[in-house]
């Protein structure tokens, strides 16, 4: 690190204690004394942030079993300056709470961090557990992080900042039972109290979002915050509204929301929620059903504020674009799907995309559509060959199907059965866990997380027949003006996907290493939860790994082409809630969850569980809880 004596007093007051930067007006340390000694009285200009790289971790091993137990950041940020200089900045990780935990509600008293609520705002209750404890989720995901003009909670001495956190499920009830999916997901606003002078976030109201006005949430997942400064989240797996009756699972799900088993519509979920917060911490929720009814994770809106690029976390996944026809409004507009068309094989592949046009709607008409229909009154399903030239071979969701539509259903098909109507029209439906998408707004560049690179891939379905890991790969796609549309209609942004590239690629180990990972510790696996960082240059990647023994996130510079480990979670843990902000007050964050620590698979931690299983045991609520925070010691970077 090169640091001269001309610090000025808030860069000195950083390195003292490892805190981001506010930008002052004034300059130099040397410069204030001179004026205070009758010298010059004009102050040099504070040095500029000119580029940064990251000082990477090496993974945990047994050797210290307590890294691999909890949240580890041994990292740090470097950061050279207009001036010459460069300093380094050691990063850490702070969370707001544990799930589980009771946290203040802003009125006096508490609310359970994470908790469940039914249609009518009533906590649901574990009735396997002897004390009937309401239920709280060990999976906190998606998280926005924001500020308004003129909030009004109270309690906060520094700056008012808003957080939005939605839990995707939870694991397991007392009894041991899976409960994946049969819990309404909830999601909350925290208000938080940043530090002026620090940067520090402290949590000083958490509100549970009343979603009863939209049917609850079904398994909310990767988010994001909009160009306009609401919550994107998501619903992902949408339940098959073909074969609702033998599923179980969303049954449980219909039970614990209302309390009957048969109430719950299909149709009412797999659409995109926005989330608004208001000035007094509270937050209100719509849903967008015109976006398409699919696998919504980690939808990313241009800076058009119209043009929404679609992660489909889902086996025989599409890519989606949706184009709204008014700025900062997602409730119309046209939804499309891409056609892969491929150039290469190997290593991930590459293709060019074009654009199929599957309708425009408004939320309202499709909304409408999803209350009244039932999927035999949109289309005819089999799932073995019909020998009837009337039905269409579809992929679907792993498997095949044979559909057909039902005459006038077209708009129907294309937005309450969006994976299978993009099939149909000829949509390349054969990515496998697109997860998360974001944007390099300066270069026109998007980047989609493709977790696993599996059979449906690689099998030729919808033209897709690419080679690559079963640890996945981040494909970088560029983004222009002037598309056409499959009908030769003019697609209405600049900011259409015109190619496809693996531009990050995990690696496969032959046999398990010493510790268990399946996959290569020191590249990505099962990329996640995406973000990019205009300021830092940086993609953020966290791993949804089923292939490292600890799921890490990681940094790339997409200048020098360099990729460090950032992070480690804790063994059996998902890196989730990435978001990356680049300025909030003039500080800058990384938001980083965790979920489901201690999620043990025999074939992965068969050598670590038994000693790190206690400990996971010990730091998060018996495994029932995880964490919500953020890393600490960024600089600023304005």
């Amino acid at each position: 690190m090169t640091e001269s004596l001309d610090l000025s007093r808030r860069r000195l007051v950083q390195l003292l204690t490892g805190a981001p930067l506010l930008p002052l007006a004034g300059g130099s340390l040397a410069a204030t004394l001179l004026t205070a000694c009758g010298g010059s009285d004009a102050a040099a200009p504070a040095p500029k942030l000119m580029a940064v790289t990251f000082t990477g971790m090496a993974a945990p091993t047994l050797a210290d079993p307590a890294k691999m137990a909890t949240t580890t950041v041994a990292s740090s940020l470097n950061a050279t300056y207009s001036d010459g200089k460069t300093q380094s900045y050691t990063l850490a990780y702070q969370p707001f709470f544990i799930t589980g935990a009771m946290v203040a509600n802003g009125s006096g008293g508490t609310v359970l961090a994470g908790g469940y609520y039914d249609i009518n705002n009533k906590p649901i209750l574990d009735k396997t557990d002897a004390a009937q404890r309401q239920f709280f989720s060990d999976c906190p995901d998606g998280t926005s992080l924001l500020k308004l003009d003129a909030p009004t909670v109270a309690g906060v001495k520094g700056n008012t900042v808003f957080a939005v956190v939605q839990f995707e499920y939870t694991t397991r009830n007392v009894k041991g039972d899976s409960m994946y999916g049969m819990l309404p997901s909830p999601i909350a606003v925290l208000t938080l109290d940043q530090d002026k002078t620090t940067g520090a976030l402290t949590l000083v109201k958490y509100h549970n979002v009343n979603t009863s006005g939209v049917n609850g949430l079904w398994i909310t997942c990767g988010a994001s915050r909009s160009p306009w400064n609401t919550h994107l989240s998501s619903e992902e797996y949408e339940p098959d509204a073909s074969a609702i009756a033998s599923n179980t699972q969303f049954a449980n799900f219909s039970t614990n929301l209302y309390g009957d088993a048969t109430k719950a519509n299909p149709y009412h979920y797999g659409h995109m929620p926005e989330i608004t917060v208001n000035p007094d911490g509270t937050g209100s929720i719509k849903k967008h059903y015109c976006m398409g009814r699919i696998s919504h994770e980690l939808v990313q809106v241009m800076p058009d504020e119209r043009t929404a690029l679609m992660g489909d976390d889902a086996t025989n996944g599409g890519l989606f674009m949706f184009v709204a026809d008014q700025a900062r409004d997602l409730s119309s507009g046209t939804l499309y799907v891409a056609k892969w068309l491929q150039k290469t094989a190997d290593n991930g592949g590459s293709a060019d995309l074009k654009w199929i046009k599957l309708g425009k709607a408004t939320s309202a008409e499709i909304k409408a559509l999803a209350d009244t229909l039932k999927s035999a009154d949109i289309l005819s399903v089999k799932t073995t060959d019909p020998a009837d030239a009337s039905y269409t071979k579809i992929p679907f969701s792993g498997k095949t199907n044979w559909i057909k539509i039902a005459p006038g259903m077209e708009k129907a098909a294309a937005f309450l059965e969006t994976h299978r109507y993009a099939a149909f029209k000829g949509g390349s439906l054969g990515f496998t866990k697109m997860e998360g998408t974001t944007v390099n707004a300066k270069d026109k560049i998007a980047y989609s997380a493709m977790s696993y690179i599996q059979p449906a891939m690689t099998n030729g379905s919808g033209g897709i027949a690419v080679k690559g890991p079963n640890a996945g790969a981040v494909y970088a796609l560029n983004l222009k003006a002037g598309q056409l549309d499959d009908t030769g209609a003019a697609i209405n942004s600049e900011w259409v996907p015109v190619d496809m590239a693996a531009m990050l690629v995990g690696e496969d180990l032959p046999a398990a290493d010493a510790l268990g990972n399946l996959a290569n510790p020191d590249k990505i696996a099962n990329p996640d939860n995406i973000k990019f960082s205009e300021k830092l240059r940086t993609l953020f990647i966290g791993e949804d790994s089923a292939l490292h023994v600890n799921n890490f996130l990681w940094a790339y510079n997409v200048d020098n082409k360099t990729l460090t480990r950032v992070l480690s979670a804790p063994s059996g843990a998902e890196s989730t809630g990435l978001h990356a902000v680049d300025d909030i007050n003039g500080f800058a964050y990384i938001m980083s969850n965790f979920q489901h620590p201690g999620d043990w698979e025999a074939a992965l931690h068969g050598k670590v569980q038994a000693t790190l299983d206690p400990l996971i045991r010990a730091n998060y609520r018996d495994r029932y809880g995880a964490a919500v925070g953020y890393l600490t010691g960024l600089p600023t970077l304005s």
